[in-house]
């Protein structure tokens, strides 16, 4: 092999290098539709250059994000998926093991998402894992990117402390189709211990959806936050807040916690 990347004028760790840069800007794309469908509903006037200046996305360049914005149908009303069902560069799919499920307990499905905020004409990205039984965040994190390691990893790390070992099978963490929840940093995170399920529209993953707007809504505009240090401790605040003091109809009338006993 490393002859033939003498006669291709490169080597192994450019090939590498190069490929690992591809699978972040699909990731990033796969996530960027995910988040602009969010911004659309709720700013539906706003510019392909206002978007792009407040999402700053980390992989393409004000052109590149110009073509895909264009290309993904943003500046029409936007469509119910945005996701491709095949891909070339590596793009994981995974079928949805949540879809008329019941549930008996906690640690059986894991719901996740990600969102924006918006503070001070910046957007921050806030991820959510939540137990769908108990309605309990068990995981989140607050970032100024869409980066893996900033969004899902710090959630998801959090949340595996709730595994026990004790479980009849694995919990299942079931997402949307970003980029961040087949990252290769996090499968690493959920081989051997939990099992993946994608939904294969938005309206197939409604709890994690909702808990969003709860967050954002209920608690962090009141709230107030003022910088990114700020939004961390308020946001540490809301879902103590959710959790412990929140009654659900849901599950009775009692908190998260109350119902998990």
């Amino acid at each position: 092999m490393n002859q033939i990347y003498r006669w291709l004028g490169t080597t192994r760790q450019n090939v590498h290098q190069r490929l690992n840069r591809e699978l972040e800007r699909e990731e990033e794309k796969e996530q960027l539709k995910i988040i602009l469908r969010q911004v659309r509903e709720d700013h539906p006037d706003m510019g392909c250059k206002a978007l792009y200046k407040k999402v700053k996305p980390q992989t393409m360049g004000r052109d590149k994000f110009f073509e895909f914005y264009g290309e993904y149908g943003f500046k029409i009303a936007p469509k119910k998926s945005f996701r491709r069902t095949t891909d070339s560069t590596g793009v994981i799919r995974f079928p949805n093991l949540v879809k008329d499920r019941e549930l008996t307990g906690v640690n059986q499905v894991w719901v996740s998402d990600i969102t924006y905020y918006e503070m001070n004409s910046k957007f921050y990205y806030l991820t959510f894992i939540m137990d769908q039984y108990s309605r309990r965040i068990i995981g989140y994190s607050a970032s100024k990117t869409l980066k893996t390691i900033d969004t899902t990893i710090p959630a998801l790390k959090m949340a595996l402390k709730r595994i026990t070992g004790k479980e009849e099978a694995k919990p299942i963490i079931h997402s949307d189709g970003g980029g961040q929840y087949y990252s290769k940093e996090f499968l690493s995170l959920t081989k051997g211990c939990l099992r993946n399920s994608m939904c294969i529209n938005v309206y197939e993953n409604p709890h994690a959806e909702r808990i969003n707007g709860t967050i954002k809504n209920s608690y962090l505009k009141g709230y107030n936050p003022i910088d990114f240090n700020s939004l961390n401790r308020k946001l540490s605040k809301a879902v103590y807040m959710y959790n412990h003091e929140k009654p659900h109809s849901s599950i009775n009338h009692f908190t998260p916690v109350e119902y998990e006993g």
